[in-house]
């Protein structure tokens, strides 16, 4: 059964660091993306970073310079590091995998996100408070 299971999320202050991660299954070895995203209470659904073959990696302005998406081939796992975060990164986080024939972009990420392609975490809450 195809399973991406997220995990790492907590309460921290402004400013502080957390690393999500999520284990992917090996039915979803094929995936060429592997992105983040996430849900903050009454808003939409936001393209946080993708990571296109483990490599080519697209973020949102919001996060820019602050979080990092990486690959790890090995462990089968995607993590997504998280630094001086701030009250407005509170949200529900999720995992998803999909195989696309096209290249990362920025449109990619947000029409990822709108459409919700693929396969798909059940999620870990970050809370940061100020």
């Amino acid at each position: 059964q195809a399973q991406l299971v997220e995990s790492g999320g907590g309460s921290v202050q402004a400013g502080g660091s957390l690393r999500l991660a999520c284990v992917v299954s090996r039915e979803l070895y094929t995936s060429n993306y592997m992105g983040w995203f996430r849900r903050a209470p009454g808003q939409g659904r936001e393209g946080v970073a993708l990571i296109y073959r483990g490599e080519s990696t697209v973020y949102a302005d919001s996060v820019k310079d602050r979080f990092t998406i990486s690959q790890d081939n090995v462990k089968k796992t995607v993590y997504l590091q998280m630094d001086s975060l701030k009250p407005e990164d509170t949200a529900m986080y999720y995992c998803a995998a999909v195989y696309l024939n096209m290249g990362p972009s920025a449109d990619l990420l947000e029409n990822w996100a709108r459409t919700r392609l693929g396969n798909w975490g059940q999620g870990t809450q970050v809370t940061v408070s100020s």
